[in-house]
């Protein structure tokens, strides 16, 4: 099972933490995996020593450095990935930072520079994965292809003090909702993770204790290796027919998010005509008499 002998994988942010697990996941599945992460001295001996523990097991990698928001460097990437190993099968979008602030404290940079990362991040690697596997395919030949996302729980409940991570988080889940239901023809997969992990983001502020590891040696809930085997799965043939779904991974649990839907329609109650004001007060004060909830989702930590 999950056999991804012969397949090549890009895994974005792969130096440390989620995306480095995600790599030596698929290396052990039999995957060449391609290291990517940003073009600095730390994150490159970071990366090299990914590099140097997927080969002593006898695995197949490189690294890669650049920034996977820029369009060049995304280029660089994909044309890396083709000359080193001939193909490109898996694509993997982890890369992210956070800039916290409140909505009203937060600097137009302090939102582009996270919104860039996350979101254009995701952007142009899928693009530039999609349109490879769709010129392959136009062009006759057989086409493996498997987008993974990395989204978060912020993206649904908010997140009060992380305005520019929540929006940029929603925004990765309506592209890559997007994008498999452009593939499916393909038979290329598209599909969202939400993980909940120690991290380098959230080792420190309001989720470090949360996080932290147990220091009596139990076992680790929030262990980012814990996070893999559902990429390394989502990756393999057996999940061919799993696409367009959300699902959250931490410990030993994986949830799939219900599709949202409405409830049931709230209708004038003086019949086909435009509402008034005092009759939408009403109706709906009623509905949230019966239904009030406090604040919606209900954190008081910033969920990963």
């Amino acid at each position: 099972m999950g056999d991804l002998t012969g397949k090549v994988a890009v895994i974005t942010g792969a130096a440390r933490g989620l995306g480095r697990e995600e790599a030596i996941q698929f290396a052990r599945q039999g995957a060449r995996v391609v290291i990517n992460d940003i073009d600095r001295q730390d994150a490159e001996e970071a990366a090299q020593s990914a590099v140097e523990e997927i080969k002593n097991f006898g695995g197949e990698a490189i690294a890669v450095l650049g920034d996977c928001a820029n369009s060049t460097d995304a280029d660089n990437l994909l044309q890396s990935t083709l000359d080193a190993y001939g193909d490109l099968n898996i694509m993997v979008n982890n890369a992210g930072f956070c800039r916290d602030k409140t909505i009203f404290g937060m600097s137009d940079d302090e939102f582009d520079s996270v919104v860039h990362v996350h979101l254009r991040g995701h952007f142009v690697n899928m693009r530039n994965a999609t349109a490879y596997w769709r010129n392959k395919a136009k062009a006759g030949e057989a086409v493996y292809g498997r987008l993974i996302s990395t989204s978060s729980e912020a993206a649904i409940y908010g997140s009060a003090g992380q305005p520019n991570y929540a929006a940029a988080k929603a925004g990765i889940i309506a592209m890559a909702m997007g994008a498999a239901q452009l593939l499916d023809k393909y038979g290329i997969t598209s599909n969202v993770i939400m993980p909940r992990a120690l991290t380098d983001m959230t080792a420190g502020g309001q989720t470090a204790e949360m996080f932290a590891v147990p220091e009596d040696g139990s076992f680790h809930m929030f262990d980012p290796g814990n996070v893999a085997p559902l990429v390394g799965y989502l990756a393999s043939p057996e999940a061919g027919r799993i696409s367009g779904e959300v699902m959250v991974v931490w410990g030993n649990e994986v949830s799939i998010l219900e599709r949202p839907k409405s409830l049931e329609a709230i209708v004038n109650p003086r019949g086909a005509q435009k509402w008034q004001v005092e009759d939408l007060h009403s109706a709906l004060a009623s509905h949230y008499d019966d239904n009030y909830v406090p604040v919606w989702g209900g954190y008081s930590v910033p969920p990963y």
